[in-house]
Protein backbone atom coordinates (compact mmCIF):
# COMPACT_ATOMS: atom_id res chain seq x y z
CA UNK A 1 0.00 0.00 0.00
CA UNK A 2 1.67 3.21 -1.32
CA UNK A 3 1.41 6.64 1.22
CA UNK A 4 -0.14 9.18 0.54
CA UNK A 5 1.48 12.56 -0.18
CA UNK A 6 3.10 14.29 2.66
CA UNK A 7 1.82 18.22 3.00
CA UNK A 8 5.16 20.01 3.46
CA UNK A 9 7.16 19.61 6.39
CA UNK A 10 4.88 17.12 7.83
CA UNK A 11 7.37 14.34 8.72
CA UNK A 12 6.02 10.40 7.36
CA UNK A 13 2.95 9.07 8.21
CA UNK A 14 1.93 5.12 8.47
CA UNK A 15 0.30 3.53 6.39
CA UNK A 16 -3.42 2.70 5.63
CA UNK A 17 -5.41 5.17 4.16
CA UNK A 18 -8.73 5.22 2.17
CA UNK A 19 -10.97 7.41 0.17
CA UNK A 20 -14.61 7.84 1.04
CA UNK A 21 -18.29 7.38 -0.22
CA UNK A 22 -20.86 9.49 -1.21
CA UNK A 23 -22.49 13.30 -1.55
CA UNK A 24 -23.62 14.35 1.98
CA UNK A 25 -27.15 13.78 2.48
CA UNK A 26 -29.73 16.43 3.30
CA UNK A 27 -30.82 16.15 6.60
CA UNK A 28 -32.99 13.79 7.85
CA UNK A 29 -37.09 13.10 8.20
CA UNK A 30 -39.66 13.05 5.87
CA UNK A 31 -43.21 14.16 6.44
CA UNK A 32 -45.87 11.67 7.36
CA UNK A 33 -48.82 10.96 5.03
CA UNK A 34 -52.64 11.49 5.81
CA UNK A 35 -53.70 14.84 7.90
CA UNK A 36 -51.60 16.65 10.02
CA UNK A 37 -52.71 20.17 11.48
CA UNK A 38 -49.13 20.98 12.28
CA UNK A 39 -47.43 19.46 9.17
CA UNK A 40 -44.33 22.15 8.24
CA UNK A 41 -43.25 22.99 4.32
CA UNK A 42 -39.43 22.54 4.19
CA UNK A 43 -38.00 25.51 4.58
CA UNK A 44 -36.49 27.92 2.18
CA UNK A 45 -32.87 27.56 2.35
CA UNK A 46 -30.88 30.63 2.01
CA UNK A 47 -28.23 30.90 -0.92
CA UNK A 48 -24.80 29.48 0.05
CA UNK A 49 -21.58 28.73 -1.38
CA UNK A 50 -21.00 25.60 -2.71
CA UNK A 51 -19.84 22.77 -0.01
CA UNK A 52 -16.52 20.99 -1.13
CA UNK A 53 -18.14 17.77 -2.99
CA UNK A 54 -17.39 14.15 -2.33
CA UNK A 55 -17.69 11.23 -4.49
CA UNK A 56 -18.19 6.96 -3.47
CA UNK A 57 -15.25 5.60 -1.63
CA UNK A 58 -14.58 3.44 0.85
CA UNK A 59 -12.15 5.09 3.58
CA UNK A 60 -11.16 8.83 4.69
CA UNK A 61 -7.54 9.49 3.74
CA UNK A 62 -5.53 11.57 1.47
CA UNK A 63 -4.40 9.97 -1.82
CA UNK A 64 -1.56 8.73 -3.15
CA UNK A 65 1.65 9.69 -5.21
CA UNK A 66 0.91 8.65 -8.73
CA UNK A 67 -2.92 9.79 -8.69
CA UNK A 68 -2.81 13.36 -10.84
CA UNK A 69 -4.77 16.44 -9.32
CA UNK A 70 -7.93 16.80 -11.83
CA UNK A 71 -8.13 12.98 -12.24
CA UNK A 72 -11.30 11.98 -13.75
CA UNK A 73 -14.20 11.51 -11.08
CA UNK A 74 -16.08 7.51 -11.86
CA UNK A 75 -19.39 8.26 -12.29
CA UNK A 76 -22.38 5.12 -11.30
CA UNK A 77 -25.69 4.50 -11.91
CA UNK A 78 -28.09 5.17 -9.56
CA UNK A 79 -25.62 7.64 -7.47
CA UNK A 80 -27.53 9.84 -4.79
CA UNK A 81 -27.91 13.14 -5.81
CA UNK A 82 -28.39 15.81 -3.34
CA UNK A 83 -31.14 16.89 -1.81
CA UNK A 84 -32.79 13.44 -2.93
CA UNK A 85 -33.39 9.91 -1.15
CA UNK A 86 -30.14 7.56 -0.45
CA UNK A 87 -29.62 4.37 -2.10
CA UNK A 88 -29.82 1.12 -0.09
CA UNK A 89 -25.89 0.96 2.20
CA UNK A 90 -25.17 -2.37 0.50
CA UNK A 91 -26.01 -0.98 -3.28
CA UNK A 92 -23.30 2.07 -2.13
CA UNK A 93 -20.54 -0.51 -0.56
CA UNK A 94 -20.62 -2.70 -3.92
CA UNK A 95 -20.46 0.34 -6.14
CA UNK A 96 -18.16 1.65 -3.93
CA UNK A 97 -16.03 -1.66 -4.52
CA UNK A 98 -16.35 -1.89 -7.97
CA UNK A 99 -15.05 1.95 -8.48
CA UNK A 100 -12.53 1.43 -6.17
CA UNK A 101 -11.03 -1.70 -8.41
CA UNK A 102 -11.50 0.99 -11.31
CA UNK A 103 -8.85 3.24 -9.00
CA UNK A 104 -6.54 0.54 -8.24
CA UNK A 105 -5.59 -0.30 -11.36
CA UNK A 106 -5.43 3.38 -12.82
CA UNK A 107 -3.40 4.26 -9.28
CA UNK A 108 -2.20 1.61 -7.13
CA UNK A 109 -3.41 0.51 -4.41
CA UNK A 110 -3.36 3.38 -1.80
CA UNK A 111 -6.71 2.55 -0.57
CA UNK A 112 -8.62 -0.44 1.73
CA UNK A 113 -11.67 -0.95 3.27
CA UNK A 114 -11.81 -1.36 6.54
CA UNK A 115 -11.74 -4.77 7.69
CA UNK A 116 -9.11 -6.07 5.69
CA UNK A 117 -7.07 -7.00 7.95
CA UNK A 118 -9.64 -9.60 9.31
CA UNK A 119 -10.31 -7.71 11.91
CA UNK A 120 -14.09 -5.68 10.03
CA UNK A 121 -16.90 -5.32 13.12
CA UNK A 122 -19.34 -7.15 12.91
CA UNK A 123 -22.46 -6.66 11.03
CA UNK A 124 -25.09 -4.18 12.26
CA UNK A 125 -28.44 -5.31 13.34
CA UNK A 126 -31.60 -3.54 14.74
CA UNK A 127 -30.87 -4.60 18.64
CA UNK A 128 -33.05 -4.81 21.43
CA UNK A 129 -32.77 -2.44 24.43
CA UNK A 130 -33.20 -2.28 28.30
CA UNK A 131 -35.37 0.54 29.53
CA UNK A 132 -34.31 2.74 31.78
CA UNK A 133 -35.88 4.90 34.38
CA UNK A 134 -34.75 8.56 34.34
CA UNK A 135 -36.19 11.01 36.58
CA UNK A 136 -35.99 14.50 35.15
CA UNK A 137 -35.98 17.88 37.26
CA UNK A 138 -36.85 21.29 36.74
CA UNK A 139 -39.37 24.00 38.21
CA UNK A 140 -42.58 24.92 36.93
CA UNK A 141 -43.37 28.67 35.98
CA UNK A 142 -45.76 31.53 36.30
CA UNK A 143 -47.73 31.33 33.12
CA UNK A 144 -47.73 34.37 32.22
CA UNK A 145 -49.79 32.60 29.18
CA UNK A 146 -48.96 32.65 25.34
CA UNK A 147 -52.32 32.36 23.77
CA UNK A 148 -51.64 28.69 22.43
CA UNK A 149 -51.03 26.53 25.15
CA UNK A 150 -50.28 22.75 24.83
CA UNK A 151 -51.35 21.97 21.12
CA UNK A 152 -52.57 24.89 19.87
CA UNK A 153 -56.17 26.83 20.05
CA UNK A 154 -58.19 23.00 19.34
CA UNK A 155 -56.40 21.68 22.82
CA UNK A 156 -55.35 18.44 21.36
CA UNK A 157 -55.18 16.04 23.65
CA UNK A 158 -51.43 14.93 22.40
CA UNK A 159 -50.58 11.84 25.14
CA UNK A 160 -54.44 10.25 23.73
CA UNK A 161 -52.85 7.43 21.69
CA UNK A 162 -50.07 6.64 24.30
CA UNK A 163 -49.70 3.12 25.09
CA UNK A 164 -48.46 1.48 27.73
CA UNK A 165 -44.38 1.76 28.45
CA UNK A 166 -44.39 4.69 26.92
CA UNK A 167 -43.32 8.08 28.21
CA UNK A 168 -45.47 11.54 27.82
CA UNK A 169 -45.64 14.47 25.06
CA UNK A 170 -44.99 17.15 27.65
CA UNK A 171 -46.13 20.12 25.72
CA UNK A 172 -46.55 21.88 22.65
CA UNK A 173 -45.81 25.28 21.53
CA UNK A 174 -47.69 26.76 18.11
CA UNK A 175 -47.12 30.11 16.00
CA UNK A 176 -49.67 32.05 14.48
CA UNK A 177 -47.16 35.22 13.17
CA UNK A 178 -47.24 36.39 9.73
CA UNK A 179 -44.18 37.08 8.04
CA UNK A 180 -42.80 37.61 4.85
CA UNK A 181 -42.21 35.22 1.94
CA UNK A 182 -39.39 33.58 2.60
CA UNK A 183 -40.94 33.14 6.47
CA UNK A 184 -39.46 33.59 9.94
CA UNK A 185 -35.99 32.48 11.00
CA UNK A 186 -36.50 30.16 14.08
CA UNK A 187 -32.98 28.60 14.51
CA UNK A 188 -31.73 28.90 17.83
CA UNK A 189 -32.39 26.77 20.84
CA UNK A 190 -30.70 26.18 23.81
CA UNK A 191 -31.58 24.14 27.50
CA UNK A 192 -30.40 26.34 30.57
CA UNK A 193 -31.46 24.86 34.15
CA UNK A 194 -35.21 24.33 33.98
CA UNK A 195 -35.69 27.11 30.84
CA UNK A 196 -35.42 25.65 27.30
CA UNK A 197 -35.08 29.23 24.76
CA UNK A 198 -35.97 29.58 21.36
CA UNK A 199 -34.81 32.51 18.91
CA UNK A 200 -38.18 33.45 16.96
CA UNK A 201 -37.74 35.63 14.48
CA UNK A 202 -35.82 38.90 16.43
CA UNK A 203 -36.87 37.73 19.65
CA UNK A 204 -35.89 35.28 22.77
CA UNK A 205 -38.39 33.76 24.36
CA UNK A 206 -37.75 31.43 27.32
CA UNK A 207 -39.86 29.16 28.70
CA UNK A 208 -40.42 25.98 31.74
CA UNK A 209 -39.29 23.34 30.41
CA UNK A 210 -41.83 21.48 32.89
CA UNK A 211 -45.12 22.92 31.14
CA UNK A 212 -43.77 24.95 28.44
CA UNK A 213 -45.42 28.25 30.10
CA UNK A 214 -43.54 31.37 28.77
CA UNK A 215 -41.15 33.21 31.35
CA UNK A 216 -39.64 35.56 29.31
CA UNK A 217 -39.22 37.00 26.30
CA UNK A 218 -36.18 39.34 25.05
CA UNK A 219 -35.98 41.60 22.11
CA UNK A 220 -32.90 42.35 20.05
CA UNK A 221 -34.96 44.57 17.77
CA UNK A 222 -33.09 43.63 14.59
CA UNK A 223 -32.49 40.62 12.09
CA UNK A 224 -30.52 37.63 14.63
CA UNK A 225 -27.20 36.86 11.60
CA UNK A 226 -24.91 34.70 13.94
CA UNK A 227 -25.35 32.49 16.64
CA UNK A 228 -23.83 29.57 18.23
CA UNK A 229 -25.19 26.39 20.30
CA UNK A 230 -22.64 26.81 22.79
CA UNK A 231 -23.62 28.32 26.33
CA UNK A 232 -21.26 29.19 29.48
CA UNK A 233 -21.28 26.90 32.38
CA UNK A 234 -23.62 30.08 34.21
CA UNK A 235 -26.08 29.84 31.08
CA UNK A 236 -24.86 32.66 28.62
CA UNK A 237 -24.47 32.62 24.81
CA UNK A 238 -23.72 35.36 22.14
CA UNK A 239 -25.45 36.61 18.83
CA UNK A 240 -24.66 39.11 16.37
CA UNK A 241 -27.57 40.92 15.27
CA UNK A 242 -27.48 43.92 12.60
CA UNK A 243 -27.13 47.15 12.86
CA UNK A 244 -30.40 48.19 11.42
CA UNK A 245 -33.58 46.98 8.92
CA UNK A 246 -32.52 47.02 5.12
CA UNK A 247 -30.25 45.56 2.52
CA UNK A 248 -27.43 48.10 3.48
CA UNK A 249 -27.71 47.18 7.22
CA UNK A 250 -24.60 45.36 8.56
CA UNK A 251 -23.87 42.63 10.97
CA UNK A 252 -21.95 43.47 13.58
CA UNK A 253 -23.89 44.24 16.51
CA UNK A 254 -22.13 41.48 19.36
CA UNK A 255 -24.43 40.60 22.27
CA UNK A 256 -23.88 38.17 25.14
CA UNK A 257 -27.10 36.85 26.41
CA UNK A 258 -28.48 35.60 29.79
CA UNK A 259 -30.15 32.99 28.91
CA UNK A 260 -31.51 32.09 32.80
CA UNK A 261 -32.68 35.60 33.41
CA UNK A 262 -33.47 36.90 29.42
CA UNK A 263 -31.45 40.13 29.79
CA UNK A 264 -28.57 41.29 27.63
CA UNK A 265 -25.42 42.01 29.50
CA UNK A 266 -23.77 43.97 26.77
CA UNK A 267 -23.50 45.25 23.25
CA UNK A 268 -20.33 45.93 21.46
CA UNK A 269 -19.70 46.61 17.72
CA UNK A 270 -17.58 43.64 15.61
CA UNK A 271 -15.30 45.64 14.04
CA UNK A 272 -14.43 45.40 10.23
CA UNK A 273 -11.46 43.18 9.58
CA UNK A 274 -9.94 44.19 6.41
CA UNK A 275 -11.16 45.75 2.86
CA UNK A 276 -12.71 42.60 2.38
CA UNK A 277 -14.77 41.92 5.38
CA UNK A 278 -18.36 41.81 4.24
CA UNK A 279 -20.23 41.60 7.57
CA UNK A 280 -23.13 39.76 6.13
CA UNK A 281 -23.48 36.86 8.10
CA UNK A 282 -21.24 35.74 11.12
CA UNK A 283 -20.28 32.70 13.11
CA UNK A 284 -19.53 32.20 16.79
CA UNK A 285 -17.44 30.04 18.89
CA UNK A 286 -16.01 30.16 22.49
CA UNK A 287 -14.10 28.29 24.57
CA UNK A 288 -13.23 29.88 28.16
CA UNK A 289 -13.57 33.89 28.27
CA UNK A 290 -12.79 33.82 24.58
CA UNK A 291 -15.54 34.36 21.77
CA UNK A 292 -14.17 33.99 18.04
CA UNK A 293 -16.14 35.71 15.39
CA UNK A 294 -15.80 34.74 11.76
CA UNK A 295 -17.05 36.43 8.85
CA UNK A 296 -16.55 36.40 5.13
CA UNK A 297 -13.29 38.28 4.64
CA UNK A 298 -11.70 38.73 8.49
CA UNK A 299 -11.98 36.94 11.66
CA UNK A 300 -11.18 38.49 15.57
CA UNK A 301 -11.53 37.49 19.00
CA UNK A 302 -12.76 39.07 21.67
CA UNK A 303 -13.44 38.67 25.48
CA UNK A 304 -16.72 36.99 26.64
CA UNK A 305 -17.04 38.74 30.35
CA UNK A 306 -16.12 42.36 28.58
CA UNK A 307 -17.06 42.20 24.67
CA UNK A 308 -13.26 43.38 24.56
CA UNK A 309 -11.49 42.71 21.15
CA UNK A 310 -8.07 40.04 22.27
CA UNK A 311 -6.97 39.77 18.29
CA UNK A 312 -7.57 39.64 14.55
CA UNK A 313 -6.59 36.74 12.21
CA UNK A 314 -5.81 39.16 9.34
CA UNK A 315 -2.44 39.41 8.50
CA UNK A 316 -0.42 41.02 5.85
CA UNK A 317 1.00 37.98 4.90
CA UNK A 318 1.61 33.84 5.41
CA UNK A 319 -1.56 31.94 6.91
CA UNK A 320 -4.28 33.84 7.87
CA UNK A 321 -7.20 32.32 9.33
CA UNK A 322 -10.82 32.64 7.74
CA UNK A 323 -12.90 30.84 10.30
CA UNK A 324 -12.15 29.16 13.82
CA UNK A 325 -13.56 26.37 15.68
CA UNK A 326 -14.05 26.55 19.83
CA UNK A 327 -14.17 24.28 22.63
CA UNK A 328 -12.36 22.13 25.56
CA UNK A 329 -9.79 24.88 26.09
CA UNK A 330 -8.78 25.00 22.55
CA UNK A 331 -9.03 27.17 19.81
CA UNK A 332 -8.70 25.67 15.99
CA UNK A 333 -7.74 28.05 13.11
CA UNK A 334 -8.81 27.07 9.40
CA UNK A 335 -5.95 29.77 7.25
CA UNK A 336 -5.72 30.39 3.74
CA UNK A 337 -2.06 30.48 2.56
CA UNK A 338 -0.53 33.08 0.71
CA UNK A 339 1.32 30.95 -1.49
CA UNK A 340 0.87 30.10 -5.17
CA UNK A 341 -1.37 26.91 -4.72
CA UNK A 342 -3.71 28.97 -1.84
CA UNK A 343 -2.88 25.87 0.37
CA UNK A 344 -5.39 25.25 3.49
CA UNK A 345 -3.69 25.29 7.03
CA UNK A 346 -5.29 23.82 10.04
CA UNK A 347 -3.64 25.67 13.29
CA UNK A 348 -3.98 25.30 17.23
CA UNK A 349 -4.11 29.02 18.52
CA UNK A 350 -3.89 30.39 21.53
CA UNK A 351 -7.47 31.48 22.77
CA UNK A 352 -6.25 35.12 24.23
CA UNK A 353 -2.93 35.80 21.83
CA UNK A 354 -3.98 33.98 18.70
CA UNK A 355 -0.64 32.91 18.29
CA UNK A 356 -0.64 29.16 16.78
CA UNK A 357 1.49 26.63 18.77
CA UNK A 358 1.54 24.45 15.87
CA UNK A 359 0.41 24.11 12.10
CA UNK A 360 -1.14 21.21 10.13
CA UNK A 361 -0.70 21.76 5.87
CA UNK A 362 -3.48 20.17 3.50
CA UNK A 363 -2.04 18.64 0.62
CA UNK A 364 -3.31 20.85 -2.64
CA UNK A 365 -6.61 21.07 -3.18
CA UNK A 366 -7.40 20.18 0.07
CA UNK A 367 -10.04 22.27 1.96
CA UNK A 368 -11.99 21.67 5.61
CA UNK A 369 -15.56 21.10 5.03
CA UNK A 370 -15.88 20.59 9.51
CA UNK A 371 -14.28 20.49 12.77
CA UNK A 372 -15.81 17.43 14.11
CA UNK A 373 -14.01 17.98 17.27
CA UNK A 374 -11.36 20.19 18.59
CA UNK A 375 -10.42 18.54 21.51
CA UNK A 376 -9.06 15.81 20.34
CA UNK A 377 -8.79 17.93 17.07
CA UNK A 378 -10.75 15.76 14.09
CA UNK A 379 -11.11 17.12 10.57
CA UNK A 380 -13.01 16.30 7.77
CA UNK A 381 -11.28 17.88 4.29
CA UNK A 382 -12.04 17.40 0.55
CA UNK A 383 -10.42 17.79 -2.67
CA UNK A 384 -11.78 20.52 -4.87
CA UNK A 385 -10.51 18.98 -8.04
CA UNK A 386 -10.72 15.63 -7.32
CA UNK A 387 -13.53 15.20 -5.42
CA UNK A 388 -11.67 12.96 -2.86
CA UNK A 389 -12.42 13.42 0.99
CA UNK A 390 -10.35 12.70 3.78
CA UNK A 391 -11.59 12.86 7.61
CA UNK A 392 -8.25 12.55 9.82
CA UNK A 393 -7.55 13.13 13.66
CA UNK A 394 -4.75 14.59 14.96
CA UNK A 395 -2.32 14.88 17.77
CA UNK A 396 -1.63 17.02 20.38
CA UNK A 397 1.45 18.69 18.88
CA UNK A 398 -0.65 18.53 15.54
CA UNK A 399 0.64 15.71 13.74
CA UNK A 400 -1.73 13.56 11.96
CA UNK A 401 -2.62 10.55 14.23
CA UNK A 402 -5.02 8.71 11.57
CA UNK A 403 -7.56 8.53 9.22
CA UNK A 404 -10.94 7.11 9.76
CA UNK A 405 -11.82 4.41 6.84
CA UNK A 406 -14.96 2.21 7.02
CA UNK A 407 -17.40 1.41 4.40
CA UNK A 408 -20.15 3.60 4.24
CA UNK A 409 -22.01 6.73 2.70
CA UNK A 410 -21.51 8.86 5.53
CA UNK A 411 -23.58 12.24 5.67
CA UNK A 412 -21.41 15.72 6.27
CA UNK A 413 -23.99 17.83 6.78
CA UNK A 414 -22.27 20.56 8.00
CA UNK A 415 -22.65 24.54 7.65
CA UNK A 416 -19.21 24.98 6.47
CA UNK A 417 -16.66 27.92 6.98
CA UNK A 418 -18.41 30.20 4.51
CA UNK A 419 -22.14 30.21 5.95
CA UNK A 420 -23.92 31.02 9.08
CA UNK A 421 -23.75 27.38 10.73
CA UNK A 422 -20.40 27.18 11.21
CA UNK A 423 -17.47 24.57 10.92
CA UNK A 424 -18.79 22.84 14.24
CA UNK A 425 -22.79 21.99 13.75
CA UNK A 426 -22.29 18.69 12.14
CA UNK A 427 -25.79 16.83 13.20
CA UNK A 428 -24.60 13.34 11.87
CA UNK A 429 -21.10 13.16 14.23
CA UNK A 430 -20.10 13.49 17.64
CA UNK A 431 -16.86 12.67 19.71
CA UNK A 432 -16.07 11.65 23.14
CA UNK A 433 -12.60 10.43 24.38
CA UNK A 434 -10.66 8.89 21.59
CA UNK A 435 -13.60 7.47 19.76
CA UNK A 436 -15.89 9.45 16.86
CA UNK A 437 -19.27 8.58 16.17
CA UNK A 438 -20.50 9.35 12.57
CA UNK A 439 -23.57 8.39 11.03
CA UNK A 440 -23.97 7.29 7.73
CA UNK A 441 -26.85 8.84 5.39
CA UNK A 442 -30.57 8.65 5.30
CA UNK A 443 -30.76 5.39 4.17
CA UNK A 444 -34.00 5.03 1.78
CA UNK A 445 -36.54 3.74 3.86
CA UNK A 446 -34.32 4.27 7.00
CA UNK A 447 -32.22 2.33 8.73
CA UNK A 448 -28.89 4.05 8.60
CA UNK A 449 -26.34 3.27 10.82
CA UNK A 450 -23.59 4.44 13.51
CA UNK A 451 -20.35 3.41 13.03
CA UNK A 452 -17.47 4.43 16.13
CA UNK A 453 -13.97 5.24 14.84
CA UNK A 454 -10.71 4.43 17.04
CA UNK A 455 -9.22 8.04 16.63
CA UNK A 456 -5.70 6.02 17.75
CA UNK A 457 -6.08 3.98 14.68
CA UNK A 458 -8.91 5.05 11.95
CA UNK A 459 -10.28 1.65 12.49
CA UNK A 460 -14.57 1.10 12.94
CA UNK A 461 -14.72 -0.43 16.45
CA UNK A 462 -18.65 -1.20 16.25
CA UNK A 463 -21.08 -0.38 13.65
CA UNK A 464 -25.15 -0.51 15.04
CA UNK A 465 -28.37 -0.56 12.94
CA UNK A 466 -31.41 1.73 13.87
CA UNK A 467 -33.75 -0.79 12.02
CA UNK A 468 -36.04 -0.76 9.46
CA UNK A 469 -38.04 2.68 8.37
CA UNK A 470 -35.87 4.20 11.10
CA UNK A 471 -32.44 6.14 11.35
CA UNK A 472 -30.21 7.32 14.22
CA UNK A 473 -29.56 10.88 14.70
CA UNK A 474 -26.52 11.79 17.26
CA UNK A 475 -27.40 14.15 19.96
CA UNK A 476 -24.96 13.89 22.13
CA UNK A 477 -21.63 12.09 23.58
CA UNK A 478 -19.80 12.25 27.21
CA UNK A 479 -19.16 9.44 29.75
CA UNK A 480 -18.52 7.04 27.77
CA UNK A 481 -22.36 7.00 26.07
CA UNK A 482 -23.45 8.57 23.01
CA UNK A 483 -27.21 9.82 22.55
CA UNK A 484 -29.09 9.52 19.88
CA UNK A 485 -32.41 9.99 18.75
CA UNK A 486 -34.02 6.61 17.22
CA UNK A 487 -36.92 8.24 14.58
CA UNK A 488 -40.07 6.18 14.14
CA UNK A 489 -41.41 4.72 11.50
CA UNK A 490 -44.35 6.70 9.24
CA UNK A 491 -46.63 7.84 12.05
CA UNK A 492 -44.87 5.86 14.70
CA UNK A 493 -42.76 7.65 17.76
CA UNK A 494 -39.36 7.86 17.72
CA UNK A 495 -37.08 7.37 21.05
CA UNK A 496 -33.99 8.60 22.71
CA UNK A 497 -31.37 5.83 23.22
CA UNK A 498 -27.84 5.51 24.56
CA UNK A 499 -25.26 3.49 22.74
CA UNK A 500 -22.54 2.03 24.77
CA UNK A 501 -18.42 3.22 23.87
CA UNK A 502 -17.47 -0.43 24.25
CA UNK A 503 -19.75 -2.21 22.00
CA UNK A 504 -22.59 0.08 20.72
CA UNK A 505 -25.28 -2.00 22.72
CA UNK A 506 -28.81 0.63 23.13
CA UNK A 507 -30.31 1.30 25.69
CA UNK A 508 -33.91 3.15 26.00
CA UNK A 509 -33.62 6.59 27.74
CA UNK A 510 -37.20 7.78 26.59
CA UNK A 511 -40.06 5.99 24.69
CA UNK A 512 -41.96 8.77 23.06
CA UNK A 513 -45.90 8.39 23.03
CA UNK A 514 -47.66 7.06 19.90
CA UNK A 515 -50.75 8.78 18.67
CA UNK A 516 -51.18 12.44 17.84
CA UNK A 517 -47.82 13.41 19.39
CA UNK A 518 -46.07 10.64 17.18
CA UNK A 519 -47.38 12.50 14.39
CA UNK A 520 -46.31 15.67 15.08
CA UNK A 521 -43.23 14.49 16.22
CA UNK A 522 -42.76 12.77 12.64
CA UNK A 523 -43.51 16.26 11.20
CA UNK A 524 -40.69 18.36 12.46
CA UNK A 525 -38.01 19.02 9.43
CA UNK A 526 -34.88 20.92 9.84
CA UNK A 527 -35.36 20.23 13.37
CA UNK A 528 -33.45 21.36 16.49
CA UNK A 529 -33.08 18.53 18.62
CA UNK A 530 -32.23 18.34 22.58
CA UNK A 531 -31.65 15.95 25.30
CA UNK A 532 -31.04 17.34 28.59
CA UNK A 533 -32.18 16.80 31.94
CA UNK A 534 -34.53 13.41 30.95
CA UNK A 535 -36.16 15.98 28.66
CA UNK A 536 -36.58 15.55 24.54
CA UNK A 537 -36.86 19.15 22.97
CA UNK A 538 -37.55 18.98 19.11
CA UNK A 539 -38.34 22.46 17.26
CA UNK A 540 -38.46 23.95 14.02
CA UNK A 541 -35.76 26.46 12.35
CA UNK A 542 -38.54 28.30 10.42
CA UNK A 543 -41.60 28.91 10.20
CA UNK A 544 -43.83 29.61 7.03
CA UNK A 545 -45.45 32.86 8.75
CA UNK A 546 -48.59 32.84 7.04
CA UNK A 547 -50.82 33.63 10.03
CA UNK A 548 -51.71 29.59 10.18
CA UNK A 549 -51.05 27.86 13.40
CA UNK A 550 -47.46 26.26 13.37
CA UNK A 551 -45.69 24.07 15.23
CA UNK A 552 -42.91 25.37 17.14
CA UNK A 553 -41.22 23.51 20.09
CA UNK A 554 -42.23 20.54 21.31
CA UNK A 555 -40.98 18.21 25.04
CA UNK A 556 -41.46 15.12 25.84
CA UNK A 557 -40.77 13.22 28.99
CA UNK A 558 -40.93 10.65 32.00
Amino acid sequence: MTEPPQPPNQPPTPSGYGHLPGPPQQGYGYPPQGANPYAQQPEQQPQQPPQPPTVPQGGYAFPPPGAPAGSPTVAFPGAPVPGGPARGRRTAVVVAAAVAGVLVLGTGAWFAFAGDDGADPKKPVAQGSTPADQKPSGSPSVDVGDGSGNGGPDKTDLNAGRKSGEDKALWLKTSTLQGPGAGIPTKGQWVVGDTVVKTVDKSFVGYAVTDGKEKWKLDVRTEICGLTGQTTPDGKTVVVVRDGEGSTATCDQMKLVDLKAGKEVWTKQVQKEGLFDTAGDATLAFTGDTIVVSRMGGTAAYRLGTGERLFSGSGPEGCQPRAYAAGNGKLIGVATCQDADHTTEVQDADPVTGKKTWSYRLPKGYDVNAVYSVNPTVIDASNRDTKQRAIISLGNDGQKRASMSAPGNFALNCGGYSTSEGLQNCGDSAVDGDTLYLATGNEAGGNNEIVAFDLASGKAKWRTAAGDKRNYIPLKAGNGQLTVYRTGALDEPGEIVSLAVGDGKPKVLLSLPSGPAAKIEGSFLFAKRSYEGGRFFLSTTRLNGDGKDEKLLMAFGK
